[in-house]
């Protein structure tokens, strides 16, 4: 059984060693729109946070398998097809991820000085696609950032460290450079909601109080406010959350350097400024029950504006869609039965095709909530092969890896084997070891090519 798996970060990794360890007699060829592998592991993950990158250490035990294949730089929609796909595998399966930003969809969003945290973190992570960000923070005393999950956390703490504390992590160095040239003195972080309903997780939290030269700014009344109306059933979690915003709020302000203020029930509504962000303004908001028990926010009159110079909204990502694939463009997903298996128009499972991740079930959990989605789609992969439901490859489909890499290979040019990407790693590895560093990032997609000989 050949199955092709379109897309190389966590979701992907799980589901080739899942197919792999499960039919002895499977290949896989996993496809890389990137030159590299590991998806948000290694363009997503805070650079301070090796430990959840050392997560890859699993995924390259499963590249190890010499019954898998690693082709990069191949784009599917601009190099292949799904329909050409379908033609020469008995199933695909897609885990291409959500790298699209949801907007704001508030005036002024597309002043300078305006960006998503999406394009931000990538930014600092060297993720080719947004190397060349124009993130000016000369001007930019303040930076909001708008959302209430972890990678807004992340965000604000990136934004705090100082360039020693950012100097021993694989961040990119051009991120570095203008990181350690800000100005930022306070970081502004706007949730829409209460903290009750807040998306970070207790450990983030924690974290922003353990900063050295920062404090953590919360205004009691905003979580007395909250505290009118609780959410029924909350979970340890949430609770644990919530009690440390209370320890926080009742923390004295040491005068440190350097402040991230979290807000709660205030929501941007405009972004204000001439060419350039000159701030946000926020309207403060006041939380209801709805008809279906869940708690809403419900914008008053009150309205104030922040001063900032920078401001990063990071509301969440959307998936895009893929040539030749349903989409549900409101969900910013591929439409499935609930266990991985993409529908048709029509409702019915398209025949071989599958989708696990992000754009599954959309951008929630952590890494490892990847590995148990992976799993459910591989078993109703399998149980479709076990009923003779895939449809059988071509005739004329090329059969063996080689055949396809020989193709891919004709159409693409640079294409990137496992070995390229060993060879970029051996790279970036070897550069970071002259400064004391993990790694010092290949960002621009022509220097990982030619790190990767191709």
């Amino acid at each position: 059984m050949r199955v092709a798996i379109v897309g190389s970060g966590p979701s992907g990794c799980y589901a080739a060693g899942h197919v792999l360890k499960a039919r002895p007699d499977a290949e896989v060829d996993l496809l890389e729109r990137l030159p590299t592998p590991w998806g948000l592991v290694r363009g997503g993950v805070a650079p301070d946070h090796p430990k959840i990158k050392s997560v890859t250490r699993v995924y390259e035990k499963t590249a190890a398998d010499p019954r898998l294949r690693f082709f990069g730089n191949v784009e599917v929609g601009r190099d292949v097809t799904h329909e050409e796909l379908a033609s020469w595998y008995d199933a695909v399966v897609y885990a291409v991820g959500t790298a699209g930003a949801r907007p704001l969809a508030i005036p002024g969003e597309d002043l300078a000085g305006s960006h998503s945290a999406t394009e931000f973190v990538g930014w600092y992570n060297g993720h080719p696609d947004h190397r060349d960000l124009e993130v000016d923070l000369r001007r930019a005393d303040r930076v909001v950032v708008i959302g209430n999950g972890n990678v807004a956390i992340d965000v604000a703490r990136m934004l705090c460290l100082s360039r020693d504390e950012l100097a021993g992590t694989d961040i990119a160095d051009h991120a570095l450079d203008v990181l350690s040239a800000g100005t930022v003195r306070e970081v502004v972080v706007l949730g829409r909601r209460g903290p009750e309903q807040a998306a970070f997780t207790t450990p983030e939290l924690l974290e922003l109080g353990e900063l050295d030269g920062v404090d953590v700014i919360v205004d009691p009344g905003e979580l007395e406010l909250a505290d009118d109306l609780r959410e029924t059933g909350l979970d340890a979690a949430a609770q644990r959350r919530t009690e440390v915003l209370h320890e926080y709020a009742a923390r004295p302000p040491r005068g440190a350097a350097k402040r991230i203020v979290l807000r709660f029930c205030a929501a941007p509504v405009r972004l204000v400024g001439g060419s350039h962000v000159e701030g946000v303004e926020v309207v403060r908001n006041t939380l209801r029950r709805g008809a279906d028990g869940r708690i809403g926010a419900v914008a008053t009159d009150q309205v104030e504006t922040i001063d900032a110079g920078l401001v990063l909204a990071a509301v969440g990502y959307t998936g895009r869609p893929l040539a030749g694939l349903p989409f549900d463009a409101h969900r910013g997903r591929l439409p499935h039965d609930g266990h991985g298996r993409i529908l048709a128009a029509d409702g019915r499972p398209l025949a071989g095709a599958y989708v696990a991740g992000w754009i599954k079930r959309g951008p929630s959990g952590v890494i490892g909530t990847n590995k148990k989605c992976a799993q459910e789609t591989v078993d109703a992969l399998l149980a479709d092969a076990e009923a003779g439901r895939l449809a059988p490859p071509a005739a004329d489909a090329p059969r063996h890896a080689e055949a396809v890499q020989a193709l891919l290979r004709e159409r693409v040019g640079a294409l990137v084997t496992y070995a390229g990407w060993e060879a970029i790693d051996a790279r970036e590895r070897d550069a970071g070891a002259a400064q004391g560093r993990p790694r010092i990032k290949l960002s621009r997609r022509r220097e990982l090519l030619q790190a990767a000989g191709v």
